[in-house]
């Protein structure tokens, strides 16, 4: 996360009133929730975490909530934020409570993404959407483009890089016509990722092994 990143998080959290609730889709380590909750704090709004905390190498499972969990307890937000284990598309379907914020930062896949997408349901009209790695995910990017650029129900505002804002209502020409500025912004991020990759395959070639990075 950029520092221009978290403050746009932390201006969309200002932006609400007291008993206000945001919902944050993909949790890690906190970082972003500590910045949410911070900023929560100052007008009584509160933060609900949504992460499945999945073992493995690449989101370390049950001790990447313990430092979730040690990071809350840190920054003295507790009280602020709640912490809901689960998969988003699991949990979405029988939730029932209104947000006023939405944060997605899950998993990057084009099915996963669309449909966190719908946790807008559960949005006041002209409620905001905060999406991470928006134009740097191919996933995340073909969502948007599915369902903001084509749809009727996103309407796009501005980025701070990759983490980009919409807007729950039917949008205009001008705002397809933004959302449609941002795409080769994307391509570039693509083709330098395609182009690392290449580099570290050749690279692992050259060392007689596989490179166990894949930057997708």
């Amino acid at each position: 996360m950029t520092r221009d990143q978290g403050l746009a998080l932390w201006n969309a959290a200002r932006r609400l009133g007291k008993g206000d609730v945001i919902v944050e889709i993909g949790s890690h380590q906190g970082r972003s929730t500590v910045v949410l909750g911070s900023a929560a704090r100052t007008v009584g709004a509160t933060v609900i975490a949504v992460d499945p905390f999945v073992d493995g190498k690449l989101f370390g499972g049950s001790p990447t909530r313990q430092r979730f969990e040690a990071n809350i307890t840190a920054a003295g937000l507790d009280d602020v934020v709640e912490l809901v284990a689960g998969y988003s598309t699991e949990l979405r379907p029988g939730w029932d409570r209104p947000i006023q914020l939405l944060y997605i930062d899950g998993k990057h896949d084009y099915w996963t993404y669309t449909d966190d997408l719908r946790w807008s349901a559960h949005l006041p009209p002209g409620g905001e959407i905060l999406v991470h790695d928006c134009f740097s995910s191919i996933g995340v990017t073909l969502g948007t483009i599915a369902k903001v650029l084509f749809g009727r129900r996103y309407a796009y505002v501005d980025r701070a890089t990759s983490l980009a804002r919409f807007q729950l209502r039917k949008p205009t020409s001008a705002d397809r016509l933004r959302t449609l500025a941002q795409l080769p912004w994307f391509f570039r991020n693509v083709c330098i990722k395609v182009l690392l990759r290449l580099r570290l395959r050749a690279v692992a070639r050259l060392a007689g092994h596989d490179s166990p990075y894949d930057p997708y």
